[in-house]
Order: structure tokens, then C-alpha cells, then sequence
């Protein structure tokens, strides 16, 4: 049975850090890419940062470059986005994502970011 898990969503103030985790199970992982979305209410989901398999690659949604960064331990089977200078814009539901090639991609439940002072 395939899970993921995502954790270390909460309540920040604008220009804080939060460090997302996406634990995998049920999957050869390394062999994922592996993404963070996020949908805010009222709005379309956005992807917002991508991994390929081999970690050699990377994307970003505009609005986040140089501020979050993603990650992967395929020893732990984890997927991270780290993210600084949170803005309430910012705030959404944050999803991970594993797709491999050909397949049916693989969603978490998803944690809640909320960016307020």
C-alpha cells in the first residue's frame, strides 16, 4: 500500500520558515520524481517545486524562487521543502506528489501552511 505522508505544516508569522517533510512508503523511491504542490481556497492548485528522480533536477514556481528550496533523501524515503521568507500569500494546503514515468501519480493528504501575523 503506497503513502505519503505530509508533515510540518503551521501557523507563521510573514518573513518566518517553515520545513515541510513528505514520507514515503510502499514505493521504490528512488526511482520518483517528486513534487510539492499547493491549492489556497478559491484558487487553482499550483505546483510549486519539483525533484527528478536522481535529484539532479529541480523546478520552481516563479513566485517561490529563492526563497524555497526541495530536497530528497532516498535513504529515508523523503521528500523536503524547506521555505523562508513566507509571505500570506503563501498560505495554502501543501501536497506531495511521486510520479514515475508511464504510471498513475501517488498524492498525499497534505498539510496546512497558514502565513498571518
Amino acid at each position: 500500500q503506497v503513502q505519503l505522508v505530509e508533515s510540518g505544516g503551521g501557523l507563521v508569522q510573514p518573513g518566518g520558515s517553515l520545513r515541510l517533510t513528505c514520507a514515503a512508503s510502499g514505493i521504490t523511491f528512488s526511482s520518483y520524481a517528486m513534487s510539492w504542490y499547493r491549492q489556497a481556497p478559491g484558487k487553482e492548485r499550483q505546483l510549486v517545486a519539483s525533484i527528478s528522480s536522481t535529484g539532479s533536477t529541480t523546478t520552481y514556481l516563479n513566485s517561490v524562487k529563492g526563497r524555497f528550496t526541495i530536497s530528497r533523501d532516498d535513504a529515508k524515503n523523503t521528500v523536503f521543502l524547506q521555505m523562508n521568507s513566507l509571505q500570506p500569500e503563501d498560505t495554502a494546503v501543501y501536497v506531495c506528489k511521486a510520479l514515475r514515468q508511464l504510471e498513475t501519480p501517488y498524492w498525499g493528504l497534505g498539510t496546512q501552511v497558514t502565513v498571518s501575523s
